[in-house]
């Protein structure tokens, strides 16, 4: 079984990544973790004029491992083995594109995440996951 875990650094996502560690010894076999986060993507229009890919690229990386070492530390301390990845896009679309990547059973995610102002103007992640995934969503709150 593999279960993808989006997370934002949020506090909404470290519960899913909580409920994930709690749940786990009730299955009959440790399933495969994959954690994801996905950054906005930033490079375009004009900018790549003025800021070279690999520093665009750093950033991305930088921001994405900042989002995902809380649950990285929480799955390490739990001892249990995972995968991690960092992609760019719109996260719905990413979230979705990446479980249905990596044959995901299952999506674990908070409820909502950073969005606030965001959220209001572009939807509610959670919602087009749930609109989009193929497998089941579990929301945790």
């Amino acid at each position: 079984m593999k279960i993808l875990i989006p997370v934002d650094g949020s506090a909404n996502a470290q519960r899913a990544v909580e409920h994930v560690i709690k749940d786990i010894t009730s299955l009959k076999e440790t399933p495969q973790l994959l954690l994801l986060n996905v950054q906005w993507n930033v490079a375009t229009g004009n900018v790549k004029l003025f800021i070279s890919q690999q520093t665009i690229n750093d950033y991305y990386r930088e921001q994405g491992m900042a989002a995902l070492q809380s649950a990285r530390a929480a799955l390490d301390a739990a001892g249990l083995p995972y995968q991690y990845h960092i992609s760019i896009g719109t996260p719905a679309e990413a979230i979705v594109q990446y479980a249905k990547e990596q044959g995901a059973d299952q999506i674990v995610m908070g409820r909502q995440g950073q969005g606030g102002l965001q959220s209001l103007l572009l939807g509610s992640v959670v919602n087009k996951v749930l609109h989009l995934a193929e497998c089941p969503v579990l929301l945790v709150k």
